[in-house]
Formats: structure tokens, sequence, C-alpha cells
């Protein structure tokens, strides 16, 4: 790098997934220090020259968001956007001119589910009129339903919204069935999952943010809302709901399994057998 005296060698970036398994042949840079521009531009050519030579095919820069001022000079790199968070932001540089791009999409889902919590005994289900959200003021007595949480597994998801909106303790039980859907959230496809949950509790404490009444209606006045037989999904998930309640189906159990690397339990959904 000339600075209008002696030649200066550019400092190269900092690889923070060098030990790291990777399929893409990439290098990560996670930068941290504010950095001038301009520095920050000479420290980047220097740094891809030396990662192609390496045969490194790809890098990916972790930007917070106090380090914004460093998005225009990577771009102008050709780096673009690839996702981003809350506090930080990635950028991605497909390095070969003659190899197609591997790179996947940013995450291209997002993951809710809706809780058929029924007291079998009564024959009733926990339902909620919403005071946000598409059906406010619809008049809609609809099941608890919510997003996934990061990290979150889909039974501990349908748990916490069910406490959180109703005050309701509950067991889960099944999966009864998914919904695919495209073109939702930011164009994302969304899959809703129906849970069916045993609860442990029954005094209804409604939570005001986005609740705006909760109750244990009989199964079959839940099914003969009108919007629920007019709406071939919601017609649907209601059938599946009554069919499992007369056990005329069954659902997808949760099994812990533990993953070899890293220790980390995951969950299987399977048909258990009943023999």
């Amino acid at each position: 790098m000339w600075d209008g005296g002696e030649i200066v060698q550019a400092q190269l970036l900092k690889v923070d997934n060098e030990e790291a398994y990777d399929p893409y042949d990439s290098v990560l840079v996670k930068m941290k220090e504010p950095m001038n521009p301009n520095a920050f531009i000479a420290a980047l050519r220097a740094s891809i020259s030396q990662w192609r030579q390496k045969g490194k095919k790809c890098v990916w820069i972790e930007l917070p968001i106090n380090l914004s001022n460093l998005v225009h000079p990577a771009v102008e790199q050709g780096f673009r956007y690839h996702h981003a968070e809350s506090d930080y932001l990635v950028l991605v540089n497909w390095i070969p001119r003659d190899i197609p791009s591997i790179i996947p999409a940013n995450a291209s889902h997002t993951v809710g589910i809706g809780a058929f919590v029924v007291n079998n005994e009564r024959k009733v289900v926990l339902v909620v009129l919403e005071k946000s959200g598409e059906f406010r003021g619809s008049g809609l007595w609809k099941f608890p339903t919510g997003s996934v949480d990061e990290g979150e597994d889909l039974c501990a998801a349908a748990i916490r919204e069910v406490q959180e909106e109703t005050g309701i303790d509950t067991e889960f039980g099944e999966i009864l069935a998914f919904r695919q859907a495209h073109k939702s959230f930011f164009t994302k496809t969304d899959l809703f999952f129906v849970c069916m949950l045993i609860p442990k509790s029954f005094n209804i404490k409604t939570q005001e943010m986005e609740i705006e009444a909760a109750k244990w209606m009989p199964i079959e006045d839940y099914a003969e809302q009108t919007f629920v037989k007019e709406n071939q999904q919601y017609n649907l998930i209601a059938k599946i709901c009554i069919e499992r309640l007369n056990e005329q189906t069954i659902g997808f159990t949760p099994e812990a399994v533990t993953r070899k690397s890293g220790g980390m339990t995951n969950f299987v959904y399977y048909l258990k057998s009943r023999v």
C-alpha cells in the first residue's frame, strides 16, 4: 500500500474458521475493531489474493452494527448481502469467476405452531380470541399459535406459546399435521405444525397484550364456526383433530436423541407403533 512515502505491507484480515469444518472452501472474517475504510479495502484485497492462492473459494465477512461503515467498501470489492440479525450483518463473496457459486441462500423458511389443547374427558378444546394479528376483531375462536424461536424445539415452542397466551400448563403429545405455505412473511416459505397437547391445569389467565379472551370450547362448536367450515385449511385441520380425538388416527411422537458430535439433543418425530 502506497502512503506517499515508503511502501508498506497491507495488513491481512484475521480468519475465524481456520480449524472448523467448511464444505465451501471458505474463510470467515469477524470484524470486531473499528477500521479506516481505505485500510480495510487494502487489507481485504491483500487477504483475498492470499486466500485465492490457498485455494479458497468463498469469503464471509461478519460486520457488527457499529461497523456498518465498512459495508459499502466491501460491496465495492464484490461482496453482497447474505443475511442479517439484530446486531450484525453477513456479506459474502464467491471468488472464482469460472466456477458457479454453491453458496446456499439465506434461511428460506419460518416455522410456527398451532396448539390443539384438548381435555379428552370433557371433549373441550382451548381457544383464544386475538387482540392483534390477522384475526383481530373477527370473532373467530382459534387455537393458540405462535412462532418457534431460534434454537427452540417444536414441542417446547408449543408448550411455551400455550402458557404465554392462556396461562395453561401442558404436556406435549403429538404432531397431528403440518402445512407448507410459500410467499409468506418477507416472501419466505412458512411451515406450520399442528400439535396436540394435554392440559395439566385448567384455570385460564390470558395474556393481555395479544389475547382478548380465552376459554374451553366443545370441539364440535369450534368446528361449526362459519370461518372454520368455509376455509379449506381450517376445516381440514379441525377434521384431523376430531379424528385424532376419536382415535381414528395417530400423530407423530417426539423422541429425544443425542448427536454424536457436540452431545446436543435433537428430537425425532415418528409414528409410534401401538403393538
